[in-house]
């Protein structure tokens, strides 16, 4: 009987194995080919699946093996407690944010935009393109592809007002993404055992950079209109401090956007303390009713030192954010960079290049604001139908996320529980505090897939609060 596939032969070959000792040694592909009239491609094929699933073992120059039973057992690691000692700083673990999830459950939870709102068909071409280049092959400068650096000073420029003197291309790091960037920021502006401010809710990112770092974070409160000034100054003054990290436009978690005039009066603060301003600029392409200016565009004296990242509005695959500062402090950031991590990947850099230098990459953003205006309003419409309970203390006027209050008395976790068992998966808020939280909040990213699910995802928020709250 002619056999043709390899599964056959898998089949009679595991019947062999059954009655065989452990250690005998499998019949030659001759032997096997002469016997069940199939060709050694055949054979080979069946060799292989069975030592995928563990049955046989391949000798080179020997031959074949019938693989031995191993009784499992527990692996004992303790020997590196000692080897390790305890950790200097214990660090967060990741948000839910980062959590992946099926397709059959509504997802809120995302730190990033639905694939359907990035520039799919432009990002994959200029993959391709920056694949056949010569930077597939060759190493990157340390700081950065010169036109991409030039691009991310001309962004900057662009914003920046008579009688200011605007970036230049040598002001640009380019960094592998904007977490890394973050502590690069921490490490080389602020300093391990040091305090920093910190805007309280703040990105989940920016309190475990500042963790791994070991800087010591000092939460100044702030709401849906920014910071209170005065608290800033305060707390300079107490601390000694000489950095603040702040998301002034469309903040992750709140969608908090400073108003001009706070922005001139914190930038004066921090010029008077001789301090630092972290401006992370992570929602620029995300603005939908109010447009973005920068802080750094006001600032020419160094104090601002300037983040902005492509991975969220170009595509999570591309990990690529540009620093812009001045003086010493781009120095020792672009010597830490180096430290960390050498370069970043050219082709990731030519390739976002030429995603935002593309005629199209205008068009697109521009309809992007259309889109998460109608997603955001969508969202918060159902909210306001189905969970009446729960406190949305403003609409943002950008960014992904919309900042729930719970009702008081509500358990947090149980609310999470609940509605993940439900279908629903969203994103507690504890984990964008610094400090001990001040309510009980959800961030619920309205930029996810499936805008559709959102009525269903109110429905199913507003039954789990009744049914917790009662």
């Amino acid at each position: 009987m002619s056999y043709s596939s390899s599964d056959r032969i898998v089949a009679i070959l595991r019947e062999w194995i059954a009655n065989a000792a452990p250690g005998a040694k499998l019949p030659s592909t001759r032997a096997l080919v002469a016997e069940h009239e199939v060709s050694p491609v055949t054979v080979q094929q069946a060799l292989r699946t069975l030592v995928a699933q563990g049955v046989i073992e391949s000798r080179p120059g020997v031959g074949t093996f019938v693989r031995g039973i191993r009784a499992p057992k527990p692996h004992d690691f303790g020997w590196q407690t000692a080897a390790l000692g305890a950790p200097q700083q214990r660090l967060p673990q990741l948000s839910s944010a980062l959590r992946t999830t099926a397709n059959d459950v509504i997802g809120l939870h995302s730190g990033y935009p639905d694939k359907s709102l990035l520039p799919e068909r432009q990002v994959r071409a200029a993959l391709a393109r920056a694949a056949r280049s010569e930077l597939a092959v060759v190493r990157a400068p340390a700081a950065g592809l010169p036109d991409l650096q030039s691009w991310f000073a001309a962004e900057l420029a662009s914003d920046t007002p008579g009688g200011v003197t605007p970036p230049l291309a040598s002001d640009v790091v380019i960094l592998p993404g904007s977490q890394a960037g973050l502590s690069t920021l921490f490490r080389t502006l602020v300093g391990a055992g040091q305090p920093m401010l910190i805007e309280s809710p703040s990105y989940w990112g920016a309190i475990l950079a500042a963790a791994q770092v070991g800087v010591q974070l000092v939460p100044i409160p702030s709401g849906p209109d920014g910071p209170d000034p005065d608290e800033i100054d305060r707390a300079f003054a107490r601390t000694g401090a000489r950095a603040l990290y702040a998301q002034p436009h469309f903040a992750n978690p709140t969608g908090a956007h400073w108003s001009p005039a706070l922005a001139e009066r914190v930038l004066d603060i921090v010029r008077a303390r001789g301090a630092f301003l972290i401006e992370d600029d992570w929602a620029h392409d995300f603005s939908i009713d109010e447009d973005i200016t920068p802080i750094a565009a006001l600032d020419d004296s160094g104090h601002v030192v300037y983040v902005r990242s492509l991975t969220k509005s170009v595509s999570p695959a591309l990990r690529v954010a540009g620093v812009v500062a001045r003086g010493p402090a781009r120095e020792r950031i672009l010597a830490d960079t180096q430290a960390q991590a050498m370069y970043v990947s050219g082709v990731l850099q030519a390739a976002a290049l030429d995603v935002v230098t593309q005629p199209a990459w205008r068009t697109h953003v521009r309809g992007l604001r259309g889109q998460l205006a109608a997603r955001r309003n969508l969202l918060v419409d159902a909210l306001r139908t189905y969970a009446p309970t729960a406190y949305l203390a403003h609409i943002p006027r950008g960014g992904l996320n919309l900042w729930l209050r719970l009702p008081d008395g509500a358990d947090l976790a149980a609310v999470a529980r609940e509605c993940e068992q439900r279908g629903v998966i969203v994103a507690p808020g504890n984990d964008w505090f610094p400090a001990e939280p001040t309510g009980q909040y959800l961030r619920l990213n309205y930029s996810g897939p499936n805008p559709g699910a959102y009525e269903r995802a109110a429905q199913v928020l507003g039954e789990v609060l009744a049914s917790v709250t009662d």
